[in-house]
């Protein structure tokens, strides 16, 4: 999992670099410009830039080791500065983006020299598909072969999926804008420019909820994926040691997993023997599956 938290990391610094210098540029020229959707954009990116340095402090700190207090770990924490992301991308980014709409339509200005504005959002576009490459790029380096939506359904990387949802978020908003200015100025008619800030905030928000639904379960506590949880069992079935496997449950904890399970063992064999079997069976799936840091098994040699 030492590749996940690298790739993670990748990805939250090309978003960062590339909100923070939207930000900047959107800011000067909503403030040039007076336009309602280029504000609620540099909004978005400033939040964006800050939920970047939040998702890094989690992921930091669910790499912190296990002690007294928490013998599991702290690889929960990158679920909960994720879940602030959500909330901060549903406030700062969705509902202020709607509020300034909303604002604009009853104090309408005209815009000042829009092709400022979308110099800045084209620009802006080509900076925020870099990020989008880069995140994508990272995503496909730990998906391997398996299925984008297979991934996207499945991953326990809430960082990467946060990292993607927000630019995306940011993506759509930027094109939006972008065709809403473009409106409001071959109009002349700055309505259109605060139905844009509104349209942006919609956006915001679902795609606040979406990832705050998918940090809900893993904040809860949810298995392992479903290819480690198959091949953990198959590894267990096949122990010539273990007659049966009764139940097998694992538990994502952060960048890492614990697993716990209950086995029949084979007849004839003794208390010594079955520890030393189980012994060696730990050490081979931790060694197999690196995820696997916490294995707790239970021998069963009754009939």
């Amino acid at each position: 999992m030492a590749g996940h938290g690298s790739s993670a990391a990748r990805a939250i610094l090309y978003a960062f670099i590339a909100n923070l210098g939207i930000a900047l540029a959107k800011l000067a020229a909503a403030l040039y410009t007076k336009s309602g959707s280029m504000l609620a954009e540099s909004i978005h990116s400033f939040a964006d830039s800050g939920n970047q340095v939040l998702l890094y402090v989690g992921l930091r700190q669910s790499q912190r080791p296990a002690d007294a207090k928490h013998p599991l770990g702290y690889g929960k924490t990158s679920y909960f500065w994720s879940f602030i992301v959500a909330l901060m991308l549903f406030s700062m980014g969705g509902l202020f983006s709607i509020y300034e709409g909303w604002h604009k339509l009853h104090a309408t200005e005209p815009l000042n020299k829009a092709w400022v504005a979308l110099l800045v959002l084209g620009v802006s576009v080509v900076l925020e598909f870099g990020s989008l490459a880069g995140c994508l790029r990272e995503i496909n380096k730990l998906r391997g072969a398996k299925p984008f939506r297979k991934w996207l359904a499945g991953t326990r990387n809430a960082e990467l999926v946060v990292v993607l949802g927000e630019d995306i978020a940011a993506l759509v908003g930027l094109m939006l804008a972008f065709g809403f200015v473009a409106i409001a100025a071959a109009t002349g008619n700055p309505v259109y420019d605060a139905i844009g800030s509104i349209v942006i905030g919609v956006v915001l928000i679902t795609v606040s909820i979406f990832i705050a639904v998918r940090i809900k379960g893993l904040i809860i506590g949810t298995s392992a994926e479903d290819d480690l949880r198959i091949a953990i069992d198959n590894e267990i079935r096949s122990d010539p040691a273990v007659r049966e496997l009764f139940n097998a449950i694992t538990l994502q904890l952060g960048p890492k997993v614990m697993l716990a399970a209950k086995v029949r063992m084979t007849e004839g064999i003794t208390i010594d023997e079955a520890v030393g079997h189980i012994n060696r069976l730990e050490v081979r799936i931790k060694a197999r599956f690196p995820d696997v840091q916490w294995c707790f098994i239970e021998p069963d040699i009754t009939d």
